[in-house]
């Protein structure tokens, strides 16, 4: 199970795969394995890369946030109650009003929680940008992670006059070389992703993982510029011939299933049902009741009548089951 779960979600549907909770689709009540556990982490960064305009990512916050670390303020800056936007320097943000010299003390104190959570709201919401700040999380003292993200994002910066398949060879092989977040080694494809997304050559992001690991190409750390951007293109190839298999499967799976909808009532759920199950690497008669507010025994009968065109049982037991198209 964890293996067929850790698959789907490391190669990437073409697909958005929305609000899997693994715990809410009542998938198990035990603990999660390492592997689920960086599967996890790596669909989040994926889908806050979705999320977020192109460029956002290829920055000191965007690497801070897909991390997971929540930005603080920078070494040697000043802690300031209220907040600068990038495109406005020297302006107070206005979701601060100063109440220094008010009667009422708990005032001042309500509206910084107020706007506080305002402003946390559109952040989430990516209307607003987050602060230009840094956090480290070193697990190696002798490495300077400041140093070596500074040195990556100027490389970007430098081979963004670049073609967009060797920019993000070089900033995928600056990646390997600098060593960057080696408890992450995922974020790498992620963020050469990021950069074919951002110059337009994809509208969505590639599954690199899933291409390297079809690839014959592995760097040795003695390539020159023109290996690098001949593999980096093998990578390419794989991940989009692998994307293409998902989308013949995913096209063969949804015309069979609506074989059977066009029988259904007009007021079934059956085709939501459907949808749900291309939107989603995986799907659990706890999910289904949640998502299409029905109750889990209407899941049940929904699944039977899907009879042979049912996508494939991933667990192999009769508890916690979970059907996907794989």
């Amino acid at each position: 199970m964890t293996e067929a779960v850790r698959a789907l979600i490391l190669d990437g549907h073409l697909v958005d795969i929305g609000d899997v909770v693994l715990h809410d689709a009542g998938m198990d009540v035990r603990s999660p394995t390492h592997e689920l556990t960086r599967a996890a982490t790596a669909l989040r960064a994926r889908r806050t890369v979705l999320a977020r305009k192109a460029p956002w990512p290829i920055s000191i916050d965007g690497l801070a946030a897909l991390r997971g670390i929540m930005p603080t303020t920078g070494e040697g800056r000043e802690v300031r109650s209220d907040f600068t936007p990038a495109d406005g320097e020297g302006e107070r943000d206005e979701d601060y009003p100063a109440f220094a010299n008010d009667a009422d003390p708990w005032r001042a104190q309500f509206a910084d929680i107020d706007a506080l959570l305002a402003r946390t709201s559109k952040v989430l919401a990516g209307e607003t940008p987050i602060r230009s700040s840094r956090s480290h999380l070193v697990y190696d003292p002798e490495i300077d992670e400041g140093q070596n993200e500074d040195l990556w994002l100027d490389l970007v910066k430098r081979t963004a006059p670049w073609p967009a398949v060797a920019a993000a060879a070089m900033a995928w092989k600056a990646w390997l070389d600098l060593n960057l977040y080696p408890r992450q080694p995922w974020l790498g494809f992620i963020m050469a992703g990021c950069i074919l997304r951002a110059r337009g050559l994809t509208g969505h992001l590639l599954p690199l993982a899933s291409g390297f690991r079809a690839a014959k190409f592995r760097p040795q750390g003695r390539e020159g510029a023109p290996e690098i951007v001949a593999g980096f293109c093998a990578v390419i190839e794989e991940a989009v011939a692998q994307g293409q298999k998902d989308l013949e499967r995913l096209i063969l799976a949804r015309e069979t299933m609506d074989r059977v909808t066009r029988t259904c009532r007009s007021n079934s759920k059956l085709p939501e049902l459907v949808e749900l199950f291309l939107s989603r690497p995986l799907v659990t008669v706890a999910l289904g009741a949640k998502l299409l507010k029905v109750t889990p025994k209407a899941v049940d009968l929904m699944l039977m009548q899907l009879g042979g065109a049912l996508p494939r049982e991933l667990t192999g037991r009769r508890r916690y089951r979970a059907w996907g198209i794989v």
